[in-house]
């Protein structure tokens, strides 16, 4: 069976409305244009700040296909653990980086300290 992030056409939310794959994107959008400038938060926030808890994955594979150029702050989602998620030898991790310390968070070897974490 395929993980529910996976599944075509509109998917249930327990005690909730059908939402189609278009819908679920932009509720992720719209929390991700609310992260503050300094600030960051991880894939499970997103998740659950859009309505839809338990979907970090398809918050994941949703960031994963903007446009290179999107004005959307991607950059400002991290892992559970408070990384970067790109391995850190790769041109994703030093461009994440570099757009994180360009927003004001410090970034020690990955690692983003809890004060810069966005919970509204």
């Amino acid at each position: 069976m395929l993980g529910r992030e996976h599944l075509p056409g509109r998917e249930h939310l327990p005690g909730r409305e059908r939402l189609s794959s278009r819908e679920m994107a932009e509720r992720i959008w719209q929390v991700l244009s609310a992260i503050p400038q300094g600030q960051v938060t991880t894939y499970g926030d997103v998740a659950r700040m859009a309505g839809l808890p338990g979907y970090a994955r398809l918050v994941g594979s949703t960031l994963a296909r903007l446009p290179e150029d999107t004005k959307l702050p991607w950059f400002r989602v991290i892992n559970s653990q408070g990384k970067i998620t790109f391995p850190k030898d790769s041109p994703q991790f030093r461009r994440q980086m570099a757009l994180l310390r360009a927003d004001g968070v410090t970034v020690v070897d990955g690692k983003i300290a809890k004060t810069f974490r966005w919970m509204p």
